[in-house]
C-alpha cells in the first residue's frame, strides 16, 4: 500500500505527538503515545504503532522531503520492514553512497570544510612527485576563494610537520584520468566527525563493500592506500596534515587478496599492488630500530613531536596537571605553550612518543598501551604482520607460480615469504604465548617480560591462523568465557582495569566496551578453527546488539558500545560517533555497517529469524 502525503504537514505532526524529548527522532527515550493513524486523501489509512514502526515512518517521511515536493508516496511495506531486512539494505543502499567522498572538483568541499577545520583558509597538501596533482588542485584553487593548495617537500620530517600545526589540512589522495576527465578516486570516511580515509577502518569498510557487491569501491581504497605508500611513504593514520608521520595497523594484503578472492582481478592489477605492500613492509617495517626490534618481532613507533595536535583541549589533563605545577603556571597556559614548543621536556616528550605510537596501533586510548607502547611487541601488530607474510606467500604462488621478480636484481619466492611467517611464529610462541594463563600478551622488549594486560588481542592469531589447534582450543574453551558479554566481546576483561584508580580516565578500547574489528576479527578466527557454533553465537549477540539499538533508537547505528550496558549511550572519553543527526541516520558508521553484512553473510537462517524478534542472547545461548 502507498500513502500520496503532504509530506511537511505529516512529518511536523508526528514529531509533535511522538517525539516528545525533541531531539528529531522518534525513541524508547520519548512519551508520546507510540500511535499515529497515517491516512491520505485517497482513502488509505493505516495504523502505525511502536516505536520501531513509528520511527520508521519518521525516516521515510525525512528522505521524501528532501526531494523538496509538497507532496510524495510512502511505501507502507517499508514502515513495517522487518528490522534486519531494514538495516542491512539501508547499508547497502543508502549508508555506503553517504560515507563515499572524492578529493576532486565535485567532493573537495564536502571534505576540506568540516568541523575539524576552523581556519578560514582551508589548505590541502599534495605529494611533491605528484605534480599533475599540484596543477590540478591549482586551478581549482582560482574557483575556490577559501582553498590554499600547498606542494609537501620530497623530505617529511617531525619537524616539518610541527609547522603545519599551525595550518592543518588535508592531505590530497588518488587522481584518475578517463575520457579526458580528472576525478578523485573516491574512498569512504567512518563517519561523523571523521571525514578523512583512516587507515584500518578502510580495510573493515572494505570487507563490507565487497560483501555488499561494490567491488569497484573496495578496489578504489586499494587504490588510495597504494597512492600514500608511493606518495607519503605509508599508509597513513588519516589523510590529514597532522598524521603524516603516523601509520596504521597493517592490513593492506588482506584487502589485496579479499579482493583477487572476490573478484579475480587481473595479474597486472595483482602485481602492482603485490608490490607496493613488500615495499611497505620493507620501509615501514622492517627498518631496525624504527618499528623492527633486535628480537625479530615489530612495534609501533609513531614519529612526531610534542603533544598529538587532533585530541581536545584539556584530554591530557590527568598527565599535564602535575607538568603545569613543576612550571608553577596554570594547566590551559602550560597544555598552549607545550603545544607551541614554547616549553620542551624530556620526560613528557617521552611520553607522548608512547601516545603517538599507541594511535598508530589504532587502540586509542587503552590502559595497555598507555606509557609504554614503542616498548611492546603488541600480539595484534605481529599477527597482522604474520599475516603480511603468508599472505604475500600465497600471492607469489597463485599469480606468479612462485616467483615474483621484485626488482631487476630481486627474486622473491613462495618459500621464501613462508620462512619469514613461521620465524616471526616461533618468535610470537616463545615471548608472547602464555600457556598458564591460556593467552597471548604483548611483549615488552626493553623489561624482557610480557605485558600481563588480558586484551581482546589475545584472539588476533586465531584470525591470522597462527595458533595451533591446542592453542586455538584453549582461547576458545578456557579465554573466550573472560571477555563474553550480552552483545559480544570487550575490548579487555574486568580483571585488567579492576586494579586502576579510581579516578583514572576510562579508556574506550578496554572493559566494558566492544569494537566491530574485535568482533569481525574474532569470527573469522573462529571460522578458520571449525568453530561453528561459537562463531554463530558470538555473531549473533554482536548482531542482536547492533540490531536492538537500531530498533529504539531511530536506526542509529554508532562507533562502538557499552557492552555492561548494551547501549550506544557512552560517556567515556571521546564519547560515542554516529549517534548525532536529524530524522535518519545517512551513514551509519563505517566499520559497524561492515560488521552488520558480514555477520548476516555468516549467520544461519534460524538465528537470523530469531534476530527478527529481538531474542535475547542469553536466553537463545545460556540455557
Amino acid at each position: 500500500m502507498k500513502f500520496n502525503l503532504n509530506i511537511k504537514t505529516v512529518l511536523q505532526q508526528l514529531l509533535a505527538q511522538e517525539d516528545t524529548d525533541g531531539d528529531r527522532k522518534i525513541t524508547v527515550d520519548d512519551q508520546g503515545p507510540r500511535s499515529f493513524l497515517l491516512e491520505d486523501a485517497n482513502g488509505n489509512s493505516e495504523l502505525i504503532e511502536g516505536t520501531y514502526y513509528l520511527s520508521n515512518l519518521l525516516q521515510e517521511l525525512a528522505l521524501a522531503n528532501k526531494k523538496n515536493t509538497e507532496f510524495a508516496e510512502i511505501n507502507l511495506s517499508e514502515i513495517i520492514e522487518s528490522p534486519v531486512t531494514r538495516i542491512s539494505r539501508k547499508i547497502k543502499d543508502f549508508y555506503w553512497d553517504g560515507l563515499t567522498r572524492t578529493i576532486d572538483e565535485a567532493g573537495i568541499l564536502k571534505i576540506v570544510e568540516d568541523e575539524k577545520i576552523e581556519n578560514p583558509i582551508s589548505y590541502l597538501y599534495v605529494p611533491a612527485n605528484d605534480n599533475a596533482a599540484f596543477d590540478y588542485f591549482k586551478k581549482l584553487e582560482k574557483s575556490i576563494p577559501s582553498l590554499e593548495v600547498v606542494q609537501l617537500p620530497e623530505t617529511i620530517t617531525p619537524e616539518y610537520v610541527l609547522t603545519l600545526n599551525t595550518k592543518p589540512g588535508i592531505l590530497a589522495l588518488a587522481l584518475e584520468t578517463k575520457n579526458g576527465e580528472t576525478k578523485g578516486v573516491p574512498f569512504v570516511v567512518p563517519g561523523g566527525r571523521f571525514n578523512e580515509m583512516y587507515g584500518w577502518d578502510s580495510y573493515f569498510i572494505a570487507m563490507g563493500l565487497l560483501i555488499d557487491g561494490k567491488a569497484d569501491l573496495a578496489m578504489a581504497i586499494a587504490a588510495n592506500f597504494k597512492y600514500q605508500i608511493d606518495h607519503y611513504g605509508k599508509i597513513l593514520n588519516a589523510n590529514r596534515s597532522y598524521y603524516l608521520t603516523r601509520t596504521q595497523p597493517p592490513l593492506y594484503t588482506s584487502l589485496i587478496v579479499d579482493i583477487v578472492k572476490k573478484t579475480n582481478p587481473d595479474a597486472a592489477w595483482i602485481e602492482s599492488h603485490l608490490k607496493t605492500a613488500i615495499k611497505e613492509y620493507q620501509n615501514v617495517w622492517m627498518q631496525l630500530g624504527k618499528r623492527l626490534t633486535a628480537n625479530g618481532l615489530n612495534r609501533y613507533k609513531a614519529e612526531g613531536i610534542g603533544l598529538p595536535f587532533e585530541v581536545e583541549t584539556g584530554h591530557f589533563d590527568d598527565v599535564l596537571g602535575e607538568y603545569a605545577s613543576n612550571y608553577n603556571m596554570p594547566l590551559r597556559e602550560f597544555e598552549q605553550s607545550y603545544l607551541a614548543r614554547e616549553i620542551t621536556d624530556a620526560e613528557l616528550d617521552a611520553y607522548f612518543v608512547h601516545d603517538r605510537s599507541m594511535r598508530e596501533s589504532g587502540h586509542d586510548t587503552t590502559n595497555r598501551l598507555v606509557g609504554v607502547c614503542a616498548d611492546l611487541n603488541p600480539i595484534a601488530l605481529n599477527s597482522l604482520l604474520y599475516k603480511y607474510e603468508k599472505d604475500i606467500a600465497y600471492l607469489i604462488k597463485k599469480v606468479f607460480s612462485k616467483e615474483l621478480l621484485f626488482a631487476e636484481n630481486t627474486i622473491y619466492t613462495t618459500a621464501y615469504w613462508k620462512n619469514k611467517a613461521s620465524l616471526r611464529k616461533k618468535r610470537i610462541n616463545e615471548l608472547c604465548w602464555d600457556a598458564s594463563k591460556g593467552m597471548y600478551f604483548d611483549y615488552n622488549f626493553v623489561k624482557e617480560e610480557a605485558l600481563v594486560f588480558e586484551a581482546a588481542t589475545t584472539f588476533y592469531p586465531l584470525w591470522a591462523k597462527l595458533c595451533s589447534k591446542e592453542q586455538a582450543e584453549i582461547l576458545v574453551k578456557q579465554t573466550l568465557p573472560k571477555f563474553k558479554m550480552k552483545g559480544g566481546i570487550a575490548g579487555s576483561t574486568k580483571e585488567a582495569i579492576a586494579n586502576l584508580a579510581s579516578d583514572s580516565p576510562l579508556r574506550q578500547w578496554d572493559y566494558p566496551f566492544g569494537w566491530a574489528p574485535h568482533q569481525m576479527l574474532f569470527w573469522q578466527g573462529l571460522l578458520n578453527y571449525n568453530y561453528e557454533e561459537e562463531a554463530q553465537e558470538m555473531v549473533y549477540r554482536w548482531l542482536w546488539l547492533i540490531t536492538r539499538n537500531a530498533v529504539d533508537y531511530n536506526g542509529t547505528i554508532p562507533e562502538k558500545f557499552d557492552l555492561e550496558s548494551s547501549s550506544h549511550k557512552i560517556f567515556a572519553e571521546y564519547g560515542n560517533v554516529g549517534t548525532t543527526f536529524d530524522y535518519i541516520t545517512e551513514e551509519g558508521f563505517g566499520w559497524m555497517n561492515a560488521s552488520y553484512q558480514f555477520g548476516l553473510e555468516i549467520l544461519r537462517a534460524d538465528l537470523k529469524a530469531a534476530l527478527n524478534l529481538l531474542q535475547s542472547p542469553d536466553d537463545l545461548f545460556n540455557s
